[in-house]
């Protein structure tokens, strides 16, 4: 009997911690189908050129970011204008106009904006840390390859800018489950 007993309450302990664990899964399921934060990342000319798309999106992909829009085009210089308005008194500003056509991005994730712009680097590649995109593939900050939107209302406006309602495509990646808990 006391075997059997002993049996029994480690069965019934067993299905306890598996309940609970399924409880905490659920949970975590529910709070996580909510994050829907997105991010703008626009891969520069320079980026293009040097054919650093692809281990760009490597790196997002890799950090367990879902890509829910991408297109590849030459801006007009009108969007543009509307883009970097709040540069527009810079002496640069003419100049960064009439070089920059790109290949915007959005990605969605848990935080995904303050992790995007940690994965960047700095805007000036001397002050970016290597493992950075900055720190590993630029020298100078003309020529920085990439912008990433710097909170979530600027990102808001910029894929809003950007993309139309419809090319935002919602759907969910088969590797969610191993990303977040």
């Amino acid at each position: 009997p006391g075997k059997q007993l002993l049996q029994f309450a480690t069965r019934w302990y067993r299905m306890f911690l598996c309940s609970v664990l399924i409880l905490l899964l659920v949970i975590c399921k529910l709070i996580m189908t909510e994050n829907k934060e997105r991010t703008f990342i626009m891969v520069k000319p320079d980026g293009v050129q040097r054919g650093l798309v692809g281990k760009i999106i490597q790196r997002f992909e890799q950090k367990g970011f879902k890509l829910v829009t991408i297109k590849m085009l030459w801006p007009s210089e009108d969007l543009l204008k509307k883009h970097y308005a709040d540069l527009a008194s810079r002496p640069f500003f003419p100049g960064l106009v009439t070089y920059m056509s790109s290949g915007p991005v959005v990605w969605e994730g848990l935080n995904v904006v303050k992790t995007g712009r940690v994965m960047l680097g700095e805007t000036n590649p001397k002050d970016s840390a290597p493992g950075t995109i900055r720190g590993d593939f630029c020298v100078q900050v003309g020529r920085n390859i990439i912008h990433g939107s710097d909170s979530v209302e600027s990102a808001k406006k910029e894929i809003d800018l950007w993309f139309g309602e419809k090319e935002v495509i919602d759907w969910t990646h088969a590797s969610k489950d191993w990303i977040y808990e």
